[in-house]
């Protein structure tokens, strides 16, 4: 389907419409509310209507609050995000819930459970050894026991004063609440939302993309124009949603050597440096609608972590139609490049403005970020020059 495609109106035009011809009818405040609240709080929208650049609130507002909680999702929306990202592993019992990742040890007060102790284990997962607690060993019931806290608080220590304040929250959870902000809101809110390591998890009978279809099924999110944006590193994952529900899809693309571990099962030989070439983008512009590339995609770096010249990343995908959503931005010195670190400190806050502003020279369409209110002053400095 053709980017057009995505822009042009329709469910959303006709729920308007259905709307106008309820209070030109002159029926009753309430019907009208009512009749607004089919579609499920404001789940539909159109890539055309997002902002560009677009800030996309990474795994909320986890620059403030621990990542993967209803408490950094909210943050992120009140900041303006304008997308807010749930990345989905499975439960034993086949929920899906929003972790970064399976291995819930650094996310979770779980190591503070003597009942769990037993469940801590070694596991493979995308060609790494892993030890320690993974969700699919855990009922939800077990998980929801559980409560989240901070993964990187050397770094971000401010945001442990949250651990313990929330849950593992469910993706239908999230889109409850998604429904609830929207008609609050009177806008619809979009969500990003990633597959991770699904091929891993098909292995296990856990399989992702069938579980979320049906959710968003069930939620009004599987059309073209769904304020939801569907997303992977895995290609193949990306293809089988496409297979399932209409929602917008993007693929995720991580350092050019690698290559995405449904390639590394099939034996598809291809890298992400391929895949980044005008063949391998007209191939993913065939069954998806952009690409989040990582940010040195874009612009790479040198040997001292200094911003060198762009690569042509951008230019070749929106020749194919695509949009480019890259990852990640974050305030503190330690993840910025080397030019806009400020002072010896590496927690401290950085020139982000200045590396944001480089990022969106490129043409990028949107930003992944941790801090959503700097990226959207950045957003807001680029567009008024």
């Amino acid at each position: 389907m053709t980017e057009r495609a995505w822009t042009t109106p329709g469910r959303r035009t006709l729920l308007g419409a259905a709307v106008l011809g309820t209070a030109a009818l002159g029926l009753p405040a309430t019907a009208r509310a009512a009749e607004r609240g089919r579609g499920h709080g404001g789940g539909h929208g159109s890539l055309g209507d997002l902002p560009v650049p677009t800030v996309v609130g990474h795994r909320g507002a986890s620059g403030y609050r621990p990542e993967h909680t209803l408490g950094s999702y909210k943050l992120a929306l009140d900041m303006g995000a304008h997308i807010v990202e749930q990345d989905l592993v499975p439960t034993k019992d086949g929920h899906l819930v929003c972790r970064h990742e399976n291995d819930i040890t650094a996310t979770t007060d779980v190591a503070d459970h003597p009942e769990f102790a037993g469940r801590r284990t070694t596991k493979s997962i995308d060609g790494l050894s892993l030890t320690g607690w993974f969700t699919e060993d855990f009922t939800l019931a077990e998980l929801k026991t559980l409560r989240a806290k901070e993964r990187i608080p050397g770094n971000r220590p401010d945001n442990t004063l949250y651990d313990g304040r929330w849950t593992i929250p469910t993706f239908e959870e999230v889109l409850r609440w998604a429904e609830k902000e929207g008609r609050k809101r009177s806008k619809p809110v979009w969500l990003y939302v990633e597959t991770k390591h699904p091929t891993y998890f098909r292995k296990l009978g856990l399989g992702l993309e069938e579980p979320l279809a049906r959710l968003l099924r069930r939620y009004g999110r599987d059309r073209r124009n769904s304020a939801l944006i569907l997303q992977s590193f895995e290609p193949g994952s990306v293809q089988r949603l496409a297979r399932l529900v209409d929602t917008p899809r993007i693929v995720l693309l991580s350092g050019p050597k690698e290559r995405p571990w449904d390639f590394v099962e099939s034996g598809d030989p291809r890298t992400v440096a391929d895949l980044v070439k005008p063949a391998g983008l007209a191939w993913m512009a065939s069954f998806a609608q952009g690409i989040g590339p990582t940010l040195d995609l874009v612009i790479p770096k040198d040997a001292s972590g200094r911003l060198t010249t762009p690569t042509t990343l951008v230019r070749d995908a929106h020749a194919k139609g695509l949009r480019l959503h890259p990852y990640t931005l974050r305030n503190e010195n330690s993840f910025l490049p080397a030019d806009f670190r400020r002072g010896t400190d590496p927690n401290a806050y950085g020139d982000v403005f200045g590396a944001c502003a480089a990022y969106l020279a490129t043409g990028i369409d949107g930003i992944f970020a941790d801090h959503p209110d700097t990226a959207l002053l950045a957003a807001a400095d680029f567009a008024g020059r």
